[in-house]
């Protein structure tokens, strides 16, 4: 069986510096907001650029702490795409803000700028005073952020980036976390940066964001203790995630190269097969994390049928996302851009996801490759 991602094999590496760094915190005991807390977030601020850092207890909720250092409110819009997973669209209606659902790029999965003229006529026509754009980096790539910022630019919005699965991507040169007023990546064990539990960390270069979103992740809190400045919540990260993520930050650079080469060899040989699957693209001005490695199938490939059959070869799939959010119950009711939502329809009936990690070998990807390349022939035979 080969694993989907395989977080043994990361952490055999370095499993005795993880429990050193463990056992450091169980020796101090300052088990909430501990001395690493503040080291990963310095040694995060140093590897993103930007200026200032807070880590926190999930993705979701370094989205939601962002949203409030922006000072969204209740009745506000947020254009955010359809295709994602649900935290990028939830965080708005908790706070009573409105998701406006955009289309995205058919061959990069990500926002696609051209439809955000669209998007904000929709919100507007309906009376919702839009107040940003949420970019998403799905699988790796970071969303084409410079037509993004300038659209916000020129209509007064803010952007916030959801990089729980682009952070350690590039664009143009420039670092995820860095990219545009404040981002959020996510610190889940199976994101290319991953702790051993929850957590996750804004980034921005605005002091008012951080303060706001810093407050609020300890319930609100003022300068001093039990003196509260806002209504907040219980956001912190644990410190023992702290210390396991300075440890996996050290390695984070060899492991992003890893990934392209196995995402390299993931070209060459279904390049090979010369089937008809169109394979992840990568802009020239981006470099992406390959939190996930994605294909597009043909529609005449019955993807279930081929899930099934890469399963009986010991073959992992997952299929991101099957469901676009604007079609769950809870968002049903949200706004949809007037141009509409026909590459997320199409994707998420033909997305494949297949196993994608740092230790994955060439031998690996051929087995897949072969297998792929089998399964089409019994399913066409059918």
């Amino acid at each position: 069986m080969i694993p989907f991602i395989d977080l043994k094999a990361q952490q055999n590496l370095i499993r005795n510096k993880i429990e050193e760094r463990i056992k450091a915190v169980l020796d101090h005991g300052q088990y909430i907001l501990g001395p690493e807390v503040k080291e990963l977030e310095k040694k995060l601020s140093i590897y993103t650029g930007a200026k200032y850092v807070l880590c926190c207890s999930s993705g979701t909720d370094a989205l939601l702490l962002a949203l409030l250092g922006l000072k969204l409110k209740a009745g506000e819009g947020v254009i955010v795409p359809a295709f994602s997973f649900a935290s990028s669209a939830e965080v708005m209606p908790l706070l009573g803000a409105i998701p406006i659902f955009i289309d995205i790029e058919n061959e990069t999965f990500n926002l696609d700028p051209s439809k955000l003229a669209d998007a904000f006529k929709t919100a507007t026509e309906m009376g919702i005073k839009v107040k940003g754009i949420m970019s998403v980096g799905l699988f790796g790539q970071p969303a084409d952020m410079k037509p993004i910022n300038e659209f916000a630019k020129n209509n007064n919005l803010w952007v916030l980036d959801d990089a729980a699965q682009s952070f350690g991507g590039k664009y143009y040169g420039n670092n995820v976390g860095n990219l545009c007023e404040v981002s959020a990546t996510s610190f889940f064990p199976a994101k290319p940066l991953g702790c051993y539990g929850d957590g996750g960390a804004i980034f921005t270069n605005d002091p008012e964001i951080y303060q706001i979103a810093n407050s609020s992740h300890v319930h609100g809190m003022g300068k001093n203790r039990y003196e509260y400045d806002r209504i907040g919540m219980n956001a912190r990260i644990s410190t023992i995630q702290a210390a396991i993520l300075l440890e996996k930050l050290e390695i984070f650079p060899s492991e992003l190269r890893k990934r392209q080469d196995v995402a390299n060899n993931y070209n060459k040989h279904l390049n090979d097969l010369k089937l008809d699957i169109k394979l992840p693209l990568i802009k020239n001005k981006c470099v992406s994390s390959w939190a996930q490695y994605t294909i597009i199938l043909p529609e005449n490939i019955d993807r279930s049928e081929l899930q099934e059959e890469l399963k009986s070869k010991g073959i992992p799939t997952a299929i991101y996302y099957p469901i676009p959010l604007n079609e769950h119950e809870p968002y049903k009711n949200f706004p949809i851009s007037k141009s509409g939502l026909a590459n997320t329809n199409y994707l998420a009936r033909n997305v494949l996801s297949l196993p994608m990690h740092p230790y994955l070998t060439e031998d690996d990807i051929i087995n897949i490759s072969k297998n792929i390349h089998e399964a089409f022939k019994i399913i066409k035979n059918n």
